[in-house]
């Protein structure tokens, strides 16, 4: 051959290299130096240091810690010890919630450190005309590398030779086929990655044959390269839930300092209160104007969540991935292995002589038996069986025919007993056939296996016209097809080849093959849209095949649009943007355009859950709303990208993790509402006591009490209600859709003027009257302590739902029936040992009084009752769509 006719070598004239004998070893070391290491670089991450002090950018962490120093400063100047209690019981708040944020909100990137695992460990090179093993981080551009069945691949290459060369690229690519690659293959400059078949890529591996190459680009220049460095400029983007609850930690921080403000001028210049004894009133109110134990009560009640998705087989990395998930609004699945069962499968034959179609089962006919049989023995691939589940090795194409052959009763092992291989050619991309030559019965029979176009013409018997019939109608339905031919001959002849075997066949029939989709996803897509969800295919795979499996399960409707990646790079943002609603499949697309993808439907507003198991989805699962890798056949790349991984591979259970994120987020509302109705109550009564007897009613040990012991194991307990049996029924929240809507807020607002009426009505009695005691300020404390703080617990029950708490069973929420049980417990402990009492400034009241305060504070159960009744608070059901 002319060296100077092979495209190839101006490859390796550009690359000043030798195809004969490589490099030498000054131009290794020189390229190592201006190329670098063949490894990837990953960015800086923050440091544990850094990701704490994140924790205190809140707002109402800065209050609180401002509120500390106060009281500090106030200690400092008191001459009791006990003054000291309060500004550290604030820090020990502020730092434990930050210790928990941290150990919570941490996500690993493991993204980069799999890519690094991925790359090959050793390279077989030419260097100084001889071949070497080297370091595959040395491998630098121009280095002759040779591959063969079971290597990886080092580095990326334009191939120089290939001898029946195929690569496993579905990490890359997601085609479930191995890639047949051809060194004099010409491939079109803007040529998907899948169908350059002269080209191999780092991190993929040799599935058969042999092949030699001129390595092209290293490390972060490489296909993998790239996909790392598009990870590492992905950013993490804040969550809808995280959005809500900074809002809200803003409104809040705001809020609270204009009452501050308001109640310390009002008491410098209306009253004769000394000025450090406004300063804490001023504090007190903070306090209580804030719910401290809100950051952390969220993180558990989303950490609980994590737990009952790890029960439903689904991994969270990332806390409020959970809550995001279900807010869902479109699914972009990856097909291969999340959609499909990444395994070939034979699923039709037709036998040419009797021109008989069959479903491919374990009853074939005799006729199909045949076909099977003849296909099995002209593989080079096998199965085992491991616990009774069927491990394919080797090419899929042919495990599926072994397979099947096998289901039929005739395992590959006892067929090549029974007709032991005599002679073979082995399978040639260029002719696209494998013969061998088995003997049956002291007869030698030629079995040639192979596309139907390449086996056709050799056939000298058959109806080769019905044959391309059934070929093109199983090629519509997008199977891959293999056609099979025999002939019996007397001798083999001395010299096996193509030319000398490969004629004169009589044509025996065709099989068909898919990669077959999972059944129980049909199901899924219905729910999805039941839901509201848009599910959309997008896959590296060829887009008939896509098509047909997107409309076998449901994703591609009548009117939707199948698109390609040439055709989606010839369209600009505005016609993506324009187009993206009904487009429901996207074919042969690479990484960048999957990135594309996502953020078109992010651009309209759409919350993006993106599935998939390979290389090629990470960048896209970082970038989306919330990644699903695949737990069973995703790469450590995808899983290290993802936001949460399903151990069982299966899409249902994306279904299952929606359901569950929406019962996630639909607690923390009334969590949120719960905390904010106890809040404005204490506002309202520190602030309307200010107003009316010029002294606060609480103090802030008291409000920090009630705040995160009285509230807090209820709140928590609230996290861990059942989600509601019609959740499902429910179009997706919108993106901007405030946490008070569906008259929350004006649900809390109610509840904080309830409890604040309630506890001034107690305090009153305290100060004015206290029944067979002392009436006086400390009386009063005593009873608005004990009133605000049963309130709120026997409240935690009204928040279990919109429908009635009799309705839904009083008492159905175990975990509420312990936290109310524990915290009532606790709060009559405070009120009633003396040392305790004395610490928090409460006082021992006569048992009448205790009596009252309870009738008082179980007054909220039937006024929220009365108000479900009439409809003033609707079920959520009630208000969807």
């Amino acid at each position: 051959m002319n060296p100077h006719s092979d495209p190839s070598e101006l490859v390796v004239k550009e690359l000043s290299a030798n195809r004969d004998t490589g490099l030498s070893a000054q131009q290794a070391a020189q390229n190592l130096e201006q190329y670098g290491k063949n490894q990837l670089t990953a960015k800086k991450k923050k440091s544990l240091f850094s990701r704490f002090i994140d924790q205190f950018k809140d707002p109402m962490i800065l209050i609180l810690l401002a509120a500390a120093v106060i009281s500090f400063i106030v200690a400092l100047n008191g001459h009791d010890a006990k003054e000291f209690f309060e500004p550290l019981l604030i820090l020990l708040i502020v730092v434990a919630n930050a210790i928990m944020g941290v150990s919570q909100e941490s996500k690993a990137e493991k993204a980069l450190d799999a890519l690094k695992e991925m790359s090959a460990p050793h390279a077989r090179v030419l260097r100084d005309g001889t071949e070497q093993v080297i370091e595959a981080v040395d491998v630098v551009p121009g280095d002759i590398v040779l591959i063969e069945a079971g290597d990886f691949v080092p580095a990326d290459g334009r191939l120089l030779e290939s001898a029946s060369l195929k690569c496993e690229e579905s990490a890359l690519t997601g085609e479930s086929v191995p890639s047949e690659k051809d060194a004099k293959a010409e491939v079109a400059p803007d040529a998907p990655l899948g169908d350059r078949f002269n080209m191999v890529y780092s991190g993929c591996s040799v599935a058969y044959g042999r092949g030699r190459y001129v390595v092209t680009a290293t490390g972060m220049k490489s296909e993998m390269g790239r996909i790392a460095g598009m990870l590492s400029g992905e950013t993490d983007d804040t969550t809808p839930l995280q959005l809500k609850l900074a809002k809200l930690s803003r409104i809040l921080g705001i809020g609270a300092l204009i009452i501050c403000g308001f109640i310390f001028l009002y008491g410098f210049f209306f009253t004769q209160m000394e000025t450090l004894e406004i300063f804490m009133v001023a504090v007190s109110l903070a306090v209580s104007a804030i719910p401290e134990g809100l950051p952390a009560i969220v993180t558990i009640v989303l950490a609980i969540g994590v737990q009952r998705m790890v029960k439903k087989n689904a991994i969270i990395r990332r806390l409020p991935a959970v809550e995001t998930l279900g807010s869902a609004s479109v699914i972009c699945s990856d097909k291969t292995g999340t959609l499909t069962q990444n395994r070939m499968t034979l699923v039709r034959a037709w036998q040419a002589p009797d021109d008989i179609a069959e479903e491919i089962s374990d009853q074939n006919g005799e006729a199909v038996k045949k076909l099977l049989m003849f296909g099995s023995l002209c593989t080079d691939g096998t199965i085992t069986f491991e616990e009774g589940v069927a491990k394919h090795l080797g090419d899929p194409t042919e495990t599926s025919i072994v397979l099947a052959a096998h289901q039929n009763g005739m395992p590959k092992e006892e067929l090549m007993a029974q007709h032991p291989r005599l002679a073979e050619v082995p399978f040639d991309s260029d002719r696209k056939l494998m013969s061998v030559v088995c003997d049956f019965d002291g007869k030698k029979v030629v079995i040639t296996k192979g596309a139907f176009d390449s086996l056709a013409p050799l056939c000298v018997e058959g109806d080769i016209d019905k044959g391309r019939s059934e070929n093109d109608e199983m090629s519509e339905k997008a199977l891959r097809v293999l056609a099979v031919g025999y002939k019996t001959i007397e001798e083999i002849p001395a010299e096996v080849s193509p030319e000398t075997i490969e004629n004169n066949l009589v044509f025996l029939g065709l099989v068909g093959m898919i990669d077959p989709p999972r059944p129980e996803v049909r199901e899924a897509v219905k729910v999805c849209r039941k839901a509201g969800i848009k599910p959309v295919m997008i896959t590296g795979d060829h887009v008939v095949t896509a098509s047909a499996i997107a409309d076998d399960l449901g994703i591609r409707r009548e009117g939707d649009l199948s698109v390609t990646g040439v055709e989606l790079q010839k369209m600009s943002d505005a016609e993506l943007d324009d187009k993206v609603d009904d487009i429901s499949v996207y074919a042969r697309v690479s990484p960048e355009d999957k990135i594309r993808i996502v953020k078109a439907w992010q651009s309209r507003g759409d919350v993006v859950a993106m599935t998939g198991d390979g290389v090629n989805d990470a960048p896209a699962l970082k970038a989306a709303d919330i990644g699903c890798a695949m737990g069973i056949t995703g790469t450590d790349v995808a899983k290290g990208a993802a936001d949460m991984t399903l151990t069982d591979d299966n899409f249902t259970t994306i279904v299952d993790a929606v359901q569950e994120g929406r019962g996630i987020y639909d607690n923390i509302r009334k969590v949120v509402g719960y905390l904010l109705g106890t809040n404005i109550g204490e506002v309202l009564t520190v602030f309307l006591a200010m107003l009316v007897w010029n002294e606060s009613p609480l103090v802030s040990m008291q409000l920090l009490w009630i705040n995160l012991v009285t509230d807090g194991l209820p709140a928590i307990a609230l996290g861990r209600e059942n989600v509601e049996p019609d959740i499902m029924d429910q179009t997706p929240r919108p993106k901007d859709e405030g946490i008070f809507a569906h008259r929350l807020g004006a649900q809390v607002v109610m509840q904080g003027v309830m409890f604040g009426a309630l506890t001034l009505f107690a305090y009153a009695l305290g100060y004015y009257w206290n029944f067979g005691g002392t009436p006086g300020d400390h009386a009063g404390q005593t009873m608005a302590f004990l009133v605000l703080a049963m309130c709120q617990v026997f409240h935690s029950y009204n928040m279990r739902s919109r429908h009635s708490l009799f309705k839904i069973g009083p008492f159905t929420n175990k975990y509420l029936n312990q936290a109310a049980l524990i915290s009532l417990v606790l709060t009559l402990a405070v009120a009633l040992i003396p040392p305790v009492a004395s610490a928090f400034a409460l006082v021992i009241l006569h048992p009448a009084m205790y009596l009252i305060a309870l009738g008082l504070s179980l007054v909220p159960i039937p006024v929220l009752e009365i108000f479900k009744a009439i409809g003033l608070v609707k079920h959520e059901s009630e208000l969807k769509k």
